[in-house]
């Protein structure tokens, strides 16, 4: 699979594999994101915690890191997307994806500024606004996936979504391998996106405490914390986690005050007392740290094996 007219995420950015990384918080670093997009998927800097100097800095580290497509992406509840927003234009990053919003009144100056745009999406009405006002592509997100979640499986999500919109869309939400790539292209999707899966990775910068946590953690090991303040988020289940659901009952001002800064100490300290360890359903399908190459290369060696066996399979129906 590469790009050639084959398929249309990897015409649209550029890139040999449609495989996109999550644009993590703290996680996205441009270690990562070069890493990810030397090996022919498309890097993604997490903005979400930066404001504009600190994203000006990761664009110029990742620019002496790869020479290939990457991306930067907006969480739109950040008190700094407008400034972020302006800065992706100044510095001319090829592709932006945006989280937790609707991004309509920054599309057409990104798109005027020769930038592609995909947001993040929950719903299939989103989906169809997002074409409507000029998103190049969606990336249907369900609510298997780490961090912030919507209220809608990945299987159904995606299904709605490519039955809803002309553009591309990106699966994402549950996907870890090969095998989860196939089954979102049956459903039509024309690439992925993994967070959960990258940060269990030897170029990951994340704390090797959380990396450990996803590689032993199953398939059942994850909660979803802060429903009860509006914005719930999947991570992993920890004594951290449990006290964040129980102070939800308690005290909801108890619990936004803990889970102020939590991700960081998740991330960067690898804090298991005190951080908030953002994490799909699919930390039980890995169990091990592995390259980001080879992550990659197993990811569509496993696709193309899924894809004959799929058709093996309805040969015989």
């Amino acid at each position: 699979m590469s790009g050639s007219s084959k398929n249309r995420i990897c015409d649209l950015l550029n890139i040999q594999y449609p495989i996109l990384m999550g644009g993590m918080s703290w996680a996205g670093t441009p270690k990562l994101a070069a890493a990810v997009s030397n090996a022919g998927g498309l890097g993604i800097i997490g903005a979400g915690a930066m404001r504009a100097e600190h994203l000006k800095a990761a664009i110029a580290q990742i620019r002496t890191l790869t020479d290939k497509p990457f991306g930067v992406n907006i969480i739109l509840v950040s008190p700094s997307a407008d400034e972020l927003v302006d800065l992706v234009i100044q510095e001319h990053v090829p592709v932006v994806t945006f989280g937790a919003g609707n991004p309509s009144k920054y599309i057409e100056r990104l798109k005027e500024a020769d930038i592609k745009v995909i947001p993040v999406v929950a719903s299939d009405n989103m989906a169809r606004m997002m074409e409507r006002i000029g998103a190049d592509a969606v990336i249907a997100e369900g609510m298997e996936s780490g961090g912030h979640i919507g209220e809608v499986t990945t299987l159904v999500l995606v299904n709605a979504v490519c039955r809803a919109v002309s553009i591309p869309v990106v699966a994402a939400g549950g996907i870890a391998d090969g095998k989860a790539m196939a089954a979102m292209f049956a459903l039509g999707a024309e690439g992925i996106q993994m967070g959960t899966r990258f940060i269990a990775t030897k170029e990951a910068d994340t704390h090797q405490n959380f990396k450990n946590l996803i590689v032993k953690s199953n398939i059942r090991d994850t909660v979803v914390t802060g429903a009860t303040l509006g914005h719930p988020a999947r991570v992993i289940e920890t004594r951290f986690a449990k006290k964040v659901k129980e102070l939800e009952v308690k005290s909801l001002q108890e619990a936004e005050e803990i889970l102020v800064g939590s991700l960081r100490k998740a991330v960067v300290d690898g804090n298991i007392e005190e951080g908030s360890f953002m994490a799909g359903q699919c930390v039980g399908l890995i169990n091990d740290i592995k390259s980001v190459e080879e992550v990659i290369r197993d990811i569509i060696s496993e696709f193309h094996s899924a894809v004959a066996n799929i058709i093996q399979e309805a040969n015989k129906l």
